[in-house]
């Protein structure tokens, strides 16, 4: 099933049990249950790492970066048919070949690009990119298992 209309904020934490300040996606933009999925995260001056990160010249670290992109990934993962957010966590297990390519600062606009790759059992293996402006800024392979949260 597609679907191309933003996915709000109200929605997303339904799916994703992080929280201000780690709650790292704002909208959800388009997505291909359990295939592809195209996320927001909209950075602004007043997030907490900003304060040290750097004083004089503001960046969003690169690992909160590959963290956006994995919530977003968590995001395309929970939408697909049979899963049940209220009984089921998705962990990540692995980041391969991370590239950090422009800064990312106030004001930008972080759109998060992440396809399935593979899926065996409950691991899956995806294929993240984030852009700010239509210009790539990161990429990486990342895999992560669907446990319960009974575990």
């Amino acid at each position: 099933m597609s679907q191309d209309l933003p996915i709000n904020i109200e929605t997303i934490i339904q799916c994703l049990p992080h929280r201000y300040p780690f709650l790292l996606v704002d909208r959800i933009k388009s997505i291909k249950h359990g295939e592809e999925i195209v996320a927001i995260k909209n950075v602004t001056f007043n997030e907490p790492h900003f304060t040290g990160h750097f004083p004089d010249k503001p960046i969003m670290p690169g690992v909160l970066i590959i963290e956006a992109m994995a919530q977003a990934g968590t995001l395309m993962v929970t939408t697909a048919t049979g899963f049940k957010a209220e009984d089921k966590l998705v962990y990540f297990m692995s980041i391969d070949g991370a590239k950090f390519r422009k800064p990312v600062t106030p004001g930008d606009v972080l759109e998060l690009h992440v396809k399935k790759e593979q899926v065996r059992g409950s691991v899956w293996r995806l294929d993240a990119v984030a852009y700010v402006d239509g210009v790539k800024v990161s990429e990486a392979k990342m895999s992560a298992m669907i446990v319960d949260k009974k575990q």
